[in-house]
């Protein structure tokens, strides 16, 4: 005898959230007048998995009458973070951060947490799955933050930290790490495959749902990139990536965001109290020196989202120890120098072929941008001719492999933050005031470096 087939559709009546299978004018249970709507029965939703046995069947809507999001984003008070984020967290987001152990995930959480609550109220979910509530504590008092309206759980199942969302409500969720949680339904065993895709679904659907905002903490690898399937990021709303130099700096980088830039920086210091904001960057990464400066050093000036800063870029060439030569670059891409240096060689007849380059950036803030090309040529010939730059210079310009000085965006900008900072020689590939025009390398070389 065949089975009956299963009805996968309900109504429910919008006021009180009675279901029942057929639709009816007046709901029984509130009394409310066509408040029936068909819903779907869909075990497999997120819904379901909190609890909801029906979900409201969607439509299509004209693009015309949806409204835009406003006064939907959730300022966490720390500046530094909220500008990486596009002046804030977006409400029913999720946000991924990245970094490598003891870089300062956890700390940057837990501030959050209570910058959160002091300006916006509401309740928080600090979910451990690595530490207990003791040593979050522990930490919260020694930065001396206020605790109200956190509420800590300290759990790896999924099916816990569930429950405490239905129970709580909460604004803001914190999810320390995600590869630390489980679910019964995907194995007992965290951090696989299966395991991280089911509970970032799990977790991202529930916030989609609400006005709030959840944080997943993840690990990374060797390479530094994010640690598990390449998926959890495209599932994300945001992916930060916490980096760090050798110094007490942090960067805070958004690899990818829905609802912002992803040019923008964030910039921390650690110190006793915690990770501050650095407010003005300009001369962060300028070493200051008492005597002359030595050779291989040139300044240059980039964007970094809406801020312009000084870079001090260092270039050494030394005999190469085996038949090839070999570029050793971790701040600029090692391609870019092996492709400066080959412009280098063939326009101003000096041999680079023979010599292993090293490139460093001070400060440790990793540079992309096409404007530090000619900076980048400069320390290069410097380092390779034993000549040194002015301690005031400071070199602009794209660089092709023509051996042209090609014009940069907000050129003017560049050179007056140079020249804030008491930065006099400039050199730019456009004709402004305070700049020496510079239009390709034996220019560059000439006005650099005089008649040599």
């Amino acid at each position: 005898m065949a089975k009956a087939k299963i009805k996968s559709t309900v109504y429910k009546c919008t006021e009180c959230g009675y279901t029942q299978p057929r639709w009816l004018g007046r709901c029984p249970q509130c009394g409310e007048w066509n408040t029936l709507e068909e819903a779907i029965l869909d075990p497999n939703s997120n819904a379901a998995a909190f609890g909801k046995a029906a979900t409201e069947k969607i439509k299509p809507l004209p693009l015309s009458q949806v409204s835009a999001q406003e006064n939907s984003r959730l300022v966490t008070g720390i500046q530094e973070f909220d500008r990486v984020l596009g002046g804030g967290a977006m409400k029913r987001s999720a946000i991924l951060i990245g970094g490598e152990p003891g870089i300062g995930k956890s700390t940057l959480m837990i501030q959050a947490c209570a910058a959160i609550h002091k300006n916006c109220g509401g309740r928080i979910l600090y979910v451990s799955g690595e530490e207990s509530a003791g040593q979050i504590k522990g930490r919260s008092d020694r930065l001396g933050l206020t605790a109200d309206g956190i509420e800590i759980l300290c759990t790896m199942r999924l099916e816990d930290i569930k429950d405490a969302l239905l129970a709580l409500n909460p604004l803001f969720v914190i999810i320390d790490s995600i590869q630390t949680v489980y679910s019964v339904e995907a194995g007992i065993v965290p951090g696989t495959v299966n395991q991280l895709k089911y509970c970032a679904n799990e977790l991202i659907g529930w916030v989609k749902e609400r006005d709030a905002v959840l944080v997943m903490s993840a690990h990374v690898t060797k390479e530094g990139t994010i640690a598990g399937p390449k998926s959890l990021e495209h599932m994300v709303d945001t992916v930060v990536s916490f980096e760090r130099n050798d110094d007490e700096v942090r960067f805070l980088r958004a690899i990818k965001n829905r609802f912002g830039s992803v040019d923008e920086l964030g910039i921390f210091a650690m110190t006793e109290k915690g990770l501050e904001g650095v407010g003005d960057p300009s001369t962060m990464f300028i070493t200051k020196r008492e005597g002359a400066i030595p050779s291989g050093i040139a300044n240059s000036c980039v964007f970094e989202g809406s801020r312009a800063f000084l870079v001090e870029i260092q270039a050494l060439t030394v005999p190469a120890k085996a038949s090839i030569s070999r570029v050793y670059s971790e701040k600029i891409d090692s391609n870019r120098v092996a492709r400066v240096a080959a412009v280098l060689e063939k326009k101003t007849r000096l041999k680079f072929s023979d010599q292993d380059l090293y490139v460093n950036v001070a400060g440790g803030v990793k540079l992309t941008e096409s404007a530090i090309d000619a900076a980048l040529a400069a320390a290069l010939y410097s380092a390779r001719t034993d000549i040194p730059l002015s301690e005031s210079n400071v070199i602009l310009g794209e660089m092709s492999l023509a051996g042209e000085i090609r014009p940069v965006p907000r050129l003017k900008q560049r050179i007056k933050t140079a020249r804030d900072l008491g930065f006099n020689q400039i050199a730019a590939p456009e004709k402004e005031e305070g700049a020496q025009k510079i239009s390709n390398v034996s220019e560059l070389v000439k006005r650099v470096f005089g008649e040599h």
